[in-house]
């Protein structure tokens, strides 16, 4: 679905990506994890077209997209759910969702705000209420909702469990792998490698803006040097 070749981006003089190589397959959860600073944000933002790149090319659906528009990425069928959450705080949980289909042609607004309703049933409860004053987790659930309400074919996860309390976290890992089953393809970044290498079908180590180790997620939560460097030793 995505394919990404030698990408390189700058912030400056500073180069924050070195010739990224990666995939991601129709159907796939594909983590991308590593340490703060290793580039992990960037990348997603590149391939949201929000970064600009200094060399290299990304091919979505067989097409290069790589001067594609960031709007006209969201037409195509990629978002993404920021790190942050970064609802929009003021307005309600409700018109929150509704900003998710601005790209979106076709009637079924309401039908769809009803599925985030069922996946989520706290939004539901709070939906007139100003997404400002929602807890951490429930403005990831928004986060996560408003991006489905634009019907992607790939959903971009940064850092979905950053700042949650652990029962949070699980949910929304829950919620991810429930995604997944439903056919939507996945490319996770996250700090949290261990439970993002759990539910992947692959993963992509990154360090200093380079790709240092690929493989099954299985293979690499059983990696030594994984182990060691993210998962608390070995």
């Amino acid at each position: 679905m995505m394919e990404v070749r030698g990408l390189i981006s700058h912030y400056g003089r500073i180069q924050a990506l070195s010739g990224i190589d990666l995939r991601v397959e129709a159907g796939e959860l594909v983590a991308l994890v590593g340490a703060n600073g290793a580039g992990k944000t960037t990348l997603l933002r590149a391939l949201s077209g929000v970064q600009p790149l200094s060399g290299g090319a990304i091919w979505f659906e067989g097409a290069d997209i790589t001067r594609t528009k960031p709007a006209d990425r969201v037409g195509l069928g990629i978002a993404q759910v920021p790190e942050g959450r970064q609802v929009f705080g003021p307005l309600s949980v409700e018109d929150n969702l509704k900003l998710g289909t601005y790209r979106r042609r076709g009637p079924n607004v309401a039908q769809d705000i009803e599925r985030v309703y069922t996946q989520f049933p706290i939004l539901k409860e709070k939906r007139q209420q100003a997404a400002g004053t929602l807890s951490g987790g429930q403005q990831q659930m928004l986060a996560i909702g408003r991006a489905l309400m634009s019907h992607p074919k790939l959903l971009l996860l940064d850092e979905p469990s950053m700042g949650l309390a652990p029962l949070l976290v699980e949910e929304i890992f829950r919620t991810v792998t429930e995604l997944k089953k439903e056919g939507t393809t996945i490319f996770l970044v996250e700090q949290n490698a261990t439970a993002a290498l759990a539910i992947a079908d692959r993963g992509y180590v990154l360090e200093t803006g380079k790709v240092v180790l690929e493989g099954k997620g299985a293979d690499l939560l059983a990696n030594d040097e994984v182990k060691a460097a993210y998962l608390g030793g070995v």
